[in-house]
């Protein structure tokens, strides 16, 4: 038989809890203390699962009959009734000063002021597009291992491995700030250690030491544009990374000190690097003069002097020279440190000087305030002589 109200009113309270079916799985648990509070007894994936539906009488006969036809709903669509609650109760007691996105805020507008403002934006929109939808209103300690674990999933799942590789890595950061500002206990991604897909690394072409000399006899004879020219020979004497030549500015070289200062907002790492000027590069400097001086940009572009020349001119001019599978202008960072740990340069000064960042927090600190500046200085001195002695031989 089914529940009635004067049923239930004239229930009392006896040694041990009883119950009071009703129908469907529904029943009324009668506490020794007089209290009663309506479950639903149901089965979810071949087990026996028990879902709380509040208490009699601040939930009425007919209301949990309802509630009770509504979890029966969600069992026919596939989804587990006490799943279904514990997310309702999730967005129903959000806190705004505490959901993730609101936490994601504070730990951005902590961390941005070391950043670029070009890869501060990246970062917030990644998080935009990536997390939010799925993590961004809910209560980051509320927040499970595995529902990080979807967000990473469904990146992966559209072949963007780096991209879940930095989606995690930020997120990762997010809740370890929620530890260190008091807001979490744990940091939910800590088990994710090694959960990523892995895509085998691609190495930049590069030439090697042998390939160098035609090279550079190649680019002495090259009939482009003077600027591409330079650009690319400034290129393979400092190693830097191509951006970097590509909007250097004449106000960042001191030829009192013969070194181009290169400023932290433009450095991958967010660190300022010093580049020690050889000969050479003084020599390419004061050739260059004649043609952009006037400018802010040592290479602006033909279109508008305000900006640099394109992320493809020197690529281009590679192909022209006959390298268009062979080595790519990123890749004489490589041929720069292979030819100098051979010679027997100090490790560390080459590692400094190709602007890596070093892994180990105390030896990192030791050689960033170092700097190994005198080593580094004769190093790209013997490297301008090293190329200029294999252009002319």
């Amino acid at each position: 038989m089914t529940l009635t109200v004067t049923k239930i009113n004239s229930s009392k309270p006896l040694d041990k809890p009883y119950k009071l079916a009703d129908s469907g799985g529904l029943y009324l648990l009668v506490h020794n203390n007089g209290s009663k509070y309506w479950r639903l007894k149901y089965r979810y994936a071949g087990k026996e699962k028990l879902l709380a539906l509040s208490q009699y009488p601040m939930v009425s006969l007919a209301e949990a009959r309802l509630k009770r036809d509504e979890a029966k709903r969600h069992l026919l669509e596939g989804y587990d009734p006490s799943a279904v609650k514990r997310k309702k109760k999730r967005v129903a007691h959000i806190n705004t000063d505490n959901s993730f996105q609101s936490v994601s805020l504070d730990w951005w507008n902590h961390q941005k002021g070391r950043w670029t403002e070009s890869h501060s934006i990246r970062v917030w929109s990644s998080l935009e597009v990536d997390v939010f939808p799925l993590l961004g209103t809910l209560p980051i300690t509320e927040i499970e291992t595995v529902e990080v674990l979807a967000v990473v999933r469904k990146v992966e799942s559209r072949g963007a491995l780096d991209v879940a590789s930095r989606v995690l890595q930020r997120c990762s950061s997010v809740f370890r700030f929620a530890v260190q500002t008091g807001v979490l206990k744990y940091n939910p991604t800590n088990d994710l250690a090694g959960v990523l897909q892995q895509r085998k690394p691609k190495h930049r072409l590069a030439l090697t030491r042998a390939e160098l000399p035609s090279f550079m006899k190649a680019l002495r004879s090259y009939d482009g544009h003077v600027l591409t020219r330079l650009a690319l020979n400034l290129l393979v004497l400092t190693f830097v990374r191509p951006a970097e030549v590509r909007f250097a500015r004449w106000d960042e070289f001191d030829f009192n000190l013969n070194i181009w200062r290169i400023p932290a907002a433009r450095m991958k790492m967010g660190t300022e690097h010093i580049v020690p000027l050889s000969r050479q590069v003084i020599d390419l400097i004061q050739e260059l003069k004649p043609y952009s001086g006037q400018y802010d940009l040592l290479f602006p572009g033909e279109r508008s002097r305000a900006k640099p020349i394109s992320d493809n001119t020197m690529i281009y001019a590679m192909y022209r020279l006959g390298y268009k599978s062979r080595a790519t202008p990123h890749g004489f960072r490589t041929s720069a440190s292979s030819i100098l740990n051979e010679e027997g340069f100090n490790p560390d000064a080459i590692e400094r000087q190709l602007s890596h960042m070093e892994r180990n927090k105390i030896r990192g600190a030791y050689t960033q305030h170092a700097e190994y500046l005198v080593e580094r200085t004769k190093m790209m001195k013997w490297w301008g002589d090293y190329l200029q002695n294999i252009e002319s031989a």
